[in-house]
């Protein structure tokens, strides 16, 4: 197992207000732009919901490439959220951090990836394990070069 996830501790001590379209953008037929902007967006305050447990990761690695997450995106991890079934999970397993989904069943506590090349892996007792936050938004680099 390789390190999946590089952690960051997030600064919210800045206020960063950026330009808002409030009024959405369509996705699918195009409608008028908005003749001008008014409303500002904190994107600390829009993605953090619990500031003192809340960090940073970027993604290392392909294990979970099937569902959309690729090297080098950006997670916001809040240590504060409860593991539930199908979570994306940042874990703490044998000395490293691995980024999986989280199955439960009765034989236990499985980390799935989401790339076929990966096998699962069963979370025993002799694991050195916990689950260290819960994935609530991951940020896509679109104009990679």
């Amino acid at each position: 197992m390789n390190k999946e996830v590089k952690i960051y501790s997030a600064e919210l001590h800045a206020f960063c207000a950026l330009p808002f379209a409030d009024k959405g953008i369509r996705a699918g037929f195009p409608s008028p732009a908005q003749d001008y902007i008014e409303k500002s967006l904190d994107l600390n305050e829009a993605l953090i919901k619990h500031p003192a447990s809340t960090f940073f990761g970027r993604v290392v690695g392909d294990s979970m490439k099937d569902c959309g997450l690729e090297e080098g995106d950006i997670l916001v991890i809040d240590k504060s959220l409860t593991v539930y079934d199908g979570a994306m999970a940042v874990c703490f397993i044998d000395g490293e951090f691995t980024i999986k989904f989280i199955k439960k069943k009765a034989g236990g506590l499985w980390l799935m990836p989401a790339n076929s090349a990966y096998l699962p892996i069963q979370v025993t007792s002799e694991n050195d394990f916990m689950v260290w936050g819960i994935v609530t938004y991951s940020i896509k680099n679109r104009h990679k070069r």
